[in-house]
């Protein structure tokens, strides 16, 4: 499997059989998104800077809520957790966190998650994550603090951060190295791509950082 990161909540997931973009954006949000391809495309909720689902080339099968679906080889559920109070008919705040399992891998993208799930919800609706692709740099999701909770309720064998500040983006978000101090991993490694499969998992949680891919093509 290999995960390259575009920007926000924006990555390329290419397994042996399908390849899958989440959270396409626009360019209202500062970065220019290159013109991917894919066969899968989620959208974690309906805002410019998850939903261009039109950027992405081809004619990818698109999930933007909850269920349970399955393509190319790759079995996705798509799961929405709300804080405690939160009606059901308020969808202006809507998020979608979608599971992948692929390559004998979990991979948990969290979208736009504004709150710290507990530990049930974590245990009953997410199970166990291999790969958590989660956003750290608050602008109406999680913050710093949080997302380092998340993590450590979570558990994963390998995290990556997304929706934080870069060079470009006009959001106001965090930078990473927020998140990487309350995770005590300042000397996280940093790669271009990730390329992992099952037998290379950690046994302990571990972040990677992933370079921003904004000009790359295909």
């Amino acid at each position: 499997m290999e995960i390259a990161w575009f920007g926000l909540s924006c990555f390329r997931i290419r397994s042996r059989t399908a390849t899958i973009v989440t959270d396409p954006y626009d360019k209202s949000v500062g970065l220019s998104l290159p013109r991917l391809k894919a066969d899968i495309v989620t959208v974690s909720h309906d805002a410019p800077g998850h939903n261009a689902v039109r950027a992405v080339r081809g004619e990818p099968r698109v999930i933007s809520g909850p269920g349970e679906y399955e393509i190319g080889g790759v079995f996705i559920t798509g799961l929405e957790i709300r804080p405690e109070g939160k009606r059901k008919r308020d969808r202006a705040r809507r998020n979608t966190i979608f599971v992948f399992e692929l390559e004998d891998m979990r991979v948990c993208h969290l979208g736009d998650l504004q709150h710290v799930p507990s530990q049930a919800e974590v245990e009953e609706a997410l199970g166990e994550v291999d790969v958590l692709l989660i956003p750290v740099g608050d602008g109406e999701a999680l913050n710093a603090a949080q997302a380092a909770e998340v993590v450590r309720r979570l558990e994963p064998r390998l995290v990556i951060p997304m929706h934080y500040r870069v060079p470009g983006l006009s959001l106001r978000l965090d930078p990473v190295q927020k998140f990487l101090k309350e995770m005590g991993s300042e000397k996280a490694p940093t790669l271009d791509v990730l390329k992992i499969s099952r037998s290379d998992l950690p046994e302990e949680t571990q972040v990677v950082v992933l370079h921003l891919q904004a000009q790359e093509e295909g």
